[in-house]
């Protein structure tokens, strides 16, 4: 199963059927999107309304592209404004806000049987590097994508 946030999951086109077409089952919504302030929130959500109605013995892998690391993410900074633009603050808030939910994601995964799951970003983004803000040019720090891979064992 695949939980979507960037246009690459949205099914909106040839582009967005790509990736969600290598999964038996896709989701992505608006609220999962870049622009929205709760996206990882609602993916999480969604991936805790569908491990809750597998059986337990089925197998799950799990690929979660977390959006909020997407630009724009000004908005998971408090004082922060659209009009400032993103900043490397603003891109470390959208970690944190992450990170304060996955533990969510992660109990979902575990409450049934050992899960692989991959949770990532679609790409790295620029903040200065070598003089470039953004991610829509060839640069190494675009070119990584953030991620993490990993099995999650039942709990007890």
């Amino acid at each position: 199963m695949c939980i979507g946030g960037v246009g690459f999951f949205n099914k909106q086109g040839a582009l967005g059927d790509v990736l969600p077409g290598m999964f038996q089952e896709s989701h992505w919504e608006p609220a999962f999107g870049v622009a929205s302030p709760t996206s990882f929130e609602a993916q999480v959500e969604r991936a805790e309304q569908v491990v809750a109605g597998l059986p337990a013995d089925q197998r799950l892998f799990l690929f979660v592209n977390a959006s909020a690391l997407h630009q724009p993410n000004w908005f998971h900074s408090p004082g922060a404004t659209r009009a400032a633009g993103d900043t490397r603050a603003t891109h470390a808030a959208a970690l944190e806000y992450v990170d304060r939910h996955v533990g969510r994601l992660f109990a979902a995964m575990s409450a049934r049987r050992r899960c692989f799951a991959i949770v990532c970003s679609d790409h790295g983004t620029t903040y200065g590097d070598g003089g470039y803000t953004g991610h829509r040019l060839a640069h190494e720090a675009v070119w990584t994508v953030p991620y993490a891979h990993f099995f999650l064992e039942p709990s007890a």
